[in-house]
């Protein structure tokens, strides 16, 4: 960039500018000065970077702090870096997906994370580095990541690709900033190993990996590839929980898929987000209430995430021409609307985090149904919401602020969930959670209502488990499974703290502490497993935990 943009960061320092409107009129002015084009943040955080590594200014927390674009992309304590798979044929004849070429089935090339992956070429290394690279751009510590694949079914494509792919995520985490070249031939399951291994001491590690799949694709031998690849978090494409509508949208699997899936990954340790589409063709506003009412309301599901995606008409899709032939009516904007707030407002549990309200498609490709994009932002001053996204801290932390520990136990998919959450001392902000499950014995996955098993008879504490799938997976046998540690605010790199953050001030590790001693005196359970993200290991270690299979594991 031409050097006379120097200035910018210069003078903004000189004048020790706190706010971004002051930043913004020096901008304007040196801009309309010097005849020079308006620069982004993003283009002035780099040159302020090449000034700091010449010497020619000190780092400035004021200026950084102006410069930082989208800072909410970071408030939950993690970088969120999302890549997609090539196009693969899909197993699917879903009603409401889009077919668009050389697009993966239902994603479309207008989307901004299929713009970046359009950009790399659907490389998975090129995806990482570029998107790493934006967000310190944009002022965001990257250290630690929570990766997201997309693309749709993932246990779909072919199992080289799917290790090549991974592969190739790991290796960009733990190459950052070196940019070496990209290696588009398969790898070995051994290499993946050696990335993996190298990603628990990097410096931007991978504390999650999210995959996406269908219910009927889950089985025992799937989660084990899961699990070697690094997995922690499922997104489940379940989109509707009535069996006549899943039929009536051709869906192509039924409601069972679903109650089995969620048992058998919620056993292994797995987070699960579930997909959710209101307003399908035969549903209403009261069977999507129904609806939504039944996924909390029965053990068989009660989900840990939710993804809230109306259904709207895209081209290149068959209900685009049912909808033209005047066979589907879509939900208005204010129907939608009128439900998110009662699924807010009424039915959302505390333990439950809704991570997004509408899908990331640009209005002008969707040609009916709704198109509030900014949804969640309108529907503030109305709802009273307990989700965890809505209790987030984010950056409202304050020194020495008064947290309380918070226990919250429920039946789910065949077994007891205990979620401990450290709170303010009237709920509303949230500063740490985890999740701990005591999978009971299950013989058999019979039909029918699986939550019907807790009530074993002759049960001995301390003997729980799911028999077919530790036939499996034998390390988790007689396990309370911790499936998730997570502490929110501003993310605070790897190694240090901030007075300005609850990172790092010791909170995860009581409620570990908290959670073994729940297992052992309640439960008479002797060994904890975690489903670490591989980039976590290392904290495990510290906490006596060693590495056995995929699982970080403790005897209590």
């Amino acid at each position: 960039m031409n050097p006379a943009y120097d200035n910018f960061i210069k003078l903004a320092i000189k004048r020790n500018v706190k706010n971004s409107e002051d930043f913004s009129q020096i901008k304007k002015d040196l801009c309309k000065k010097l005849r020079l084009p308006l620069p982004t943040n993003a283009d002035l955080r780099e040159i302020y970077n090449k000034l700091i590594e010449k010497k020619e200014i000190k780092p400035s927390a004021n200026l950084e702090k102006v410069m930082m674009s989208r800072s909410i992309r970071t408030q939950s304590g993690v970088a969120v870096v999302a890549v997609l798979t090539k196009p693969f044929p899909c197993p699917g004849k879903c009603l409401y997906c889009p077919t668009e070429p050389k697009m993966p089935k239902s994603y479309l090339s207008n989307e901004p994370a299929v713009m970046r992956a359009i950009f790399s070429k659907f490389n998975p290394y090129a995806q990482v580095q570029n998107r790493l690279r934006s967000l310190e751009l944009n002022g965001h510590k990257t250290d630690k990541i929570e990766l997201i694949v997309m693309g749709g079914t993932f246990s779909y494509l072919p199992k080289k690709y799917q290790r090549w792919f991974i592969t190739e995520c790991f290796r960009a985490c733990n190459e950052y900033t070196k940019h070496k070249t990209y290696n588009t031939k398969h790898v070995t399951k051994n290499l993946l190993l050696i990335e993996q291994r190298k990603n628990e001491k990097a410096r931007h590690r991978i504390i999650g990996l999210t995959l996406e799949t269908r219910p009927d694709y889950i089985s025992e031998k799937e989660i084990i590839n899961f699990r070697n690849l690094g997995c922690t978090r499922v997104e489940l494409g379940v989109q509707n929980i009535f069996d006549d509508i899943l039929k009536i949208n051709s869906r192509g699997h039924n409601v069972e898929a679903t109650i089995e899936a969620s048992k058998l990954l919620k056993d292994a340790g797995f987070k699960i987000n579930y997909h959710i589409m209101p307003g399908l063709p035969g549903s209403n506003s009261k069977r999507d209430l129904e609806m939504f009412q039944k996924l909390f309301s029965n053990p068989d599901f009660r989900p840990d995430m939710l993804k809230i995606y109306p259904t709207v008409v895209v081209k290149n899709s068959d209900l685009y021409k049912a909808w033209k032939q005047g066979k589907y009516n879509p939900m208005s904007d204010k129907q939608f609307e009128k439900l998110v707030l009662e699924i807010k407002n009424k039915i959302i549990p505390p333990y439950v985090r809704i991570s997004r309200l509408v899908r990331d498609v640009p209005s002008t490709s969707i040609i009916a149904g709704p198109k509030l994009s900014n949804l969640r932002q309108l529907i503030i001053p109305r709802s009273n919401c307990q989700c965890i996204r809505c209790r987030e801290v984010k950056l409202d932390y304050k020194i020495n602020e008064k947290i309380i520990l918070d226990r919250i136990d429920y039946n789910a998919s065949g077994g007891k969930e205990i979620f401990l959450q450290f709170v303010s001392k009237d709920k509303k902000k949230l500063f740490a959670l985890l999740r701990l499950r005591v999978p009971f014995i299950c013989h058999s996955r019979e039909s029918g209502n699986l939550a019907k098993q807790i009530k074993i008879k002759n049960w001995i504490p301390g003997q729980v488990g799911n028999d077919k799938l530790y036939d499996y997976m034998p390390i988790l046998r007689n396990s309370a499974i911790i499936r998730e540690v997570h502490t929110y605010g501003k993310m605070t790199e790897i190694s240090r703290k901030d007075n300005k953050s609850p990172q790092h001030i010791g909170l995860g590790k009581k409620l570990i502490a908290e959670a073994e001693r729940i297992a052992k005196q309640d439960f008479g359970i002797k060994k904890i497993a975690v489903i670490s993200g591989v980039g976590v290991r290392g904290y495990y270690k510290k906490l006596e935990y060693r590495l056995e299979d995929t699982y970080m594991v403790k005897n209590i």
